[in-house]
């Protein structure tokens, strides 16, 4: 898992129309970056929801809302259109963006180990830095808690 003060890793993937988006897109604005491991899964159709729900006050605050996850661009078009989502969704079949950002790990399920995303955040400032890094995040508080953190209550 990367930390924060970093420079975020660049990457360049597809959305669920086909279209290349790279992090570099996004200089000067705020992205709030999520790792997630599966479309149309219980956890991560809530977690969609509510950045879904939140976007309005997203985009007040001048942030990118980006998911990410290896399901492919057809998946991820299926997903957006069945929760009406209004943000990116980026495929990452290969990994890329996924392992650059430490979020492919040893998950333990029921006794299992397996190998895969671990719902993760993070928000990267306007020049490319990693600003706040939230491991294993819950789905249904965590726009909320991005949300407090962008909003502080002084």
């Amino acid at each position: 898992m990367l930390t924060e003060g970093i420079k975020a890793p660049d990457f360049t993937l597809n959305d669920k129309d086909g279209n290349a988006v790279s992090l570099a897109d996004f200089k000067g604005r705020k992205v709030v970056l999520y790792f997630y491991p599966k479309d149309n899964t219980p956890g991560c159709s809530r977690q969609a929801c509510a950045f879904a729900a939140a976007y309005g006050d997203f985009r007040k605050n001048n942030a990118a809302v980006i998911g990410i996850s290896k399901d492919s661009e057809a998946s991820h078009r299926r997903f957006a259109e069945k929760y009406n989502l209004p943000f990116i969704i980026l495929s990452d079949p290969e990994l890329t963006a996924i392992k650059a950002y430490g979020v492919w790990q040893e998950k333990k399920l029921y006794g299992k180990v397996s190998m895969g995303v671990v719902r993760t955040t993070y928000v990267i400032d306007e020049n490319g830095i990693i600003e706040k890094v939230m491991p294993k995040v819950k789905p249904d508080t965590n726009a909320a808690e991005i949300l407090e953190y962008l909003n502080p209550k002084t």
